[in-house]
């Protein structure tokens, strides 16, 4: 054995230490947002920030340089220990790029400030978080500063990178730019086509969360998800976190509406069926992490968006939800609940938007926060440009901030950058959905059974599988056949929402 295959060796070892100690914060943040008492919050900033500054101690010692350097080498490597390098070597520069006392007070300062987001929200009192929201952005602009000079890009890109490794503003404008030409003609049209259909008819009632947690439980296991391997709980923000082989999912229930809810769960199984499928000999490696955000998320959104709102899925459900709620009549179809789903309506809140005004809180989003790195806004002047963006976009004014600026918890808890994974996702779940479908005609009438065995198996061969063996670029390439294209995502939109597909 050489002495250069001993230094790849020990990387390994050493990554599978990292591992490690990110699989402990992921069930740490979940307890954080799901079961920690509010006395704990001190304490558990303390650990989660320890626990950083050690991870990020593992990739800043002065001899991960060099042995990185005598593993990349090694020409007898295999495809994957040479993608598993590639991967180190980005993790590794965006560690060293930073101080471990700037990591500590930026993990500090984002624990402090998501716990006063959990009361400001509520209350619609920015002025009691932008003190603390303010600390978290300058601390993030300095970390972006510190990444910029290693990777030759903007301070906000090295922000954006680490969530989208290889994304630049460039293609984001473009992207951005030609969705907001595409949607303030797009929308109007579907208004006007929907104002010629039957409007949905209220499904009225109250809807017990016991029993809308077992109907979201059972359509988790319908899609795939290994209950053995992870947990479905509440938090105030749906998420999907946890740890290696214990994926942690969760959404917020409300008892007059089950519909928000069981959409929610779906979406954040779509998540934890990507962490779930992901490749079994690599999981603790860098190679074997999902492939940046926007992958992320086009795996819930295939599920949540292409999937579960579609024609044949809602076909299968509505017999479900009349069984479990036990009622029965012509707001309880198929049809009724299709009008509900693919029901288009400018609000305020992301969360709740539907698919065809969604992109927009996103681009208003991602000018925003590029802006407050930038310099170009500040922080105190946060709730009048985005009360201002949100009328230009969507032609509406929040009538607070809890409805405006305060909605996310994003930004209060360090995720700066992360926003336009988002809308990435939606652009590359619509051309995977439609290159499985190609490829396998029968996945829409499977999801009309209730079955998703042929679109999951084909995620798991062309996405799950494949971990980060693969840039974002190629991975979609060997997918579909084509980089990004969101000319299928515009077409997505017209099919569904212009000729009722």
């Amino acid at each position: 054995m050489t002495a250069k295959y001993t230094a790849y060796q020990e990387l390994e070892s050493r990554f599978t230490r990292l591992s490690m100690i990110n699989d402990a914060l992921g069930i740490l943040d979940w307890d954080s947002q799901t079961m920690m008492p509010a006395g704990a919050a001190d304490g558990r900033a303390a650990q989660i920030a320890t626990l950083r500054v050690l991870a990020h101690e593992l990739l800043t010692d002065s001899r991960l340089a060099d042995t990185l350097a005598e593993a990349e080498s090694l020409p007898a490597l295999s495809p994957w220990q040479r993608a598993n390098l590639r991967e180190m070597h980005h993790t590794w520069v965006h560690a060293n790029a930073v101080p471990a006392e700037l990591v500590e007070a930026s993990s500090r300062a984002a624990s402090a400030c998501e716990m006063i987001w959990r009361t400001a929200r509520p209350a619609s009192d920015y002025r009691s978080l932008l003190p603390a929201l303010t600390e978290v952005l300058e601390l993030q602009r300095e970390i972006g500063a510190a990444k910029a000079a290693t990777l030759d890009c903007s301070p906000y890109e090295a922000l954006l990178d680490a969530y989208e490794p290889g994304a630049r503003t460039a293609r984001l404008d473009s992207l951005f730019d030609d969705l907001a030409v595409f949607l303030p003609d797009f929308l109007p049209r579907v208004l006007e086509r929907q104002a010629t259909l039957p409007v949905p008819r209220s499904i009225d009632g109250r809807f017990p969360v016991s029993v809308q947690r077992t109907l979201g439980e059972r359509l988790m296991r319908v899609a795939g998800f290994d209950s053995n391997r992870g947990r479905l709980d509440v938090s105030l923000h749906p998420f999907c976190g946890g740890a290696t082989n214990d994926v942690r999912l969760t959404t917020r229930y409300d008892d007059a509406d089950f519909t928000v809810s069981l959409m929610a769960v779906l979406h954040e199984t779509g998540h934890a069926l990507y962490e779930q499928g992901r490749p079994a000999a690599w999981l603790s490696q860098p190679v074997g992490a999902a492939r940046g955000m926007a992958i992320h998320e086009s795996q819930s959104l295939i599920i949540e968006m292409q999937a579960a709102r579609s024609r044949p899925f809602l076909e299968f459900l509505a017999p479900l939800v009349r069984q479990t709620f036990g009622r029965d009549g012509p707001a309880w179809q198929a049809d009724n609940l299709w009008r509900h789903y693919t029901r288009v309506q400018p609000g305020y809140i992301r969360v709740d938007a539907d698919e065809v005004t969604y992109p927009a809180h996103i681009i208003l989003r991602y000018r925003l926060e590029r802006a407050m790195v930038g310099g170009d806004l500040a922080p105190a002047d946060l709730p009048a440009a985005w009360n201002d963006g949100f009328r230009d976009l969507l032609g509406l004014t929040p009538p607070d901030d809890r409805r405006g600026c305060l909605q996310d918890i994003h930004w209060p808890s360090g995720g700066w950058g992360y926003f336009p994974t988002y809308t990435l996702g939606a652009v590359i779940a619509a051309q995977l959905f439609d290159a499985a479908c190609r490829a396998d005609p029968g996945i829409l009438q499977g999801l009309g059974r209730g079955d998703f065995v042929p679109l999951i198996g084909w995620l798991r061969t062309h996405i799950h599988t494949q971990g980060s063996l693969l840039a974002t670029d190629d991975l979609l390439t060997a997918a579909t056949g084509r980089p990004l294209d969101a000319a299928i995502y515009r077409r997505h939109l017209e099919r569904r929402y212009l000729d009722g597909e």
